[in-house]
């Protein structure tokens, strides 16, 4: 029996999956919410600084940062239902295996600093380091997607998760 690595190079989209991923119209509303979300990342990020150097705009860094985690809730909610369209999954389908595990952390990051927030468990201080940790995970992950898609349109092999172990290379 072959061995075989947790990881393999394939191309991100087989022929039946690029035309699924094309047919879908999850498709578009991806393409749409990625740049809004990455606008209201941008607003965000400033305003957050902003209060971090100065101590003022408490109000409108953290309305930006709500409306920052409602943004990434629908656009993780949208692209799960990508995934499934696309490779018959919700998550963790094999060609974003790593991308989707990095969401669950940015996820978790930005549904801390809600709970710290509504929960009044934190300080405005504190809330804001929060935010900035699940800033910077967002940067992490949203390059991870950019790479991916960037290697997709070069039709590069990709590192992916091998969806099925033991099955030889």
């Amino acid at each position: 029996m072959a061995q075989t690595s947790p990881l393999r190079g394939r191309p991100l989209y087989t022929a039946d999956e690029r035309a699924r991923r094309d047919a879908s119209i999850w498709t578009l509303v991806q393409g749409i919410l990625a740049p809004i979300q990455f606008l209201v990342f941008l607003i965000s990020v400033g305003l957050v600084l902003h209060y971090m150097m100065t101590g003022e705009g408490y109000v409108y860094a953290t309305v930006s940062i709500v409306i920052k985690t409602l943004v990434l809730y629908t656009i993780m909610i949208t692209g799960a239902i990508w995934e499934r369209d696309v490779f018959g999954r919700y998550l963790f389908a094999p060609a974003f295996f790593w991308e989707d595990v990095f969401s669950m952390l940015v996820l978790a990051l930005h549904t801390t600093y809600l709970v710290a927030l509504f929960s009044h468990s934190v300080d405005p201080q504190r809330q804001m380091w929060i935010a900035l940790a699940a800033y910077f995970t967002y940067l992490i992950n949203a390059t991870q997607f950019i790479l991916k898609l960037r290697a997709a349109r070069k039709q590069e092999p990709i590192w992916t998760a091998n969806p099925v172990v033991g099955h030889p290379s």
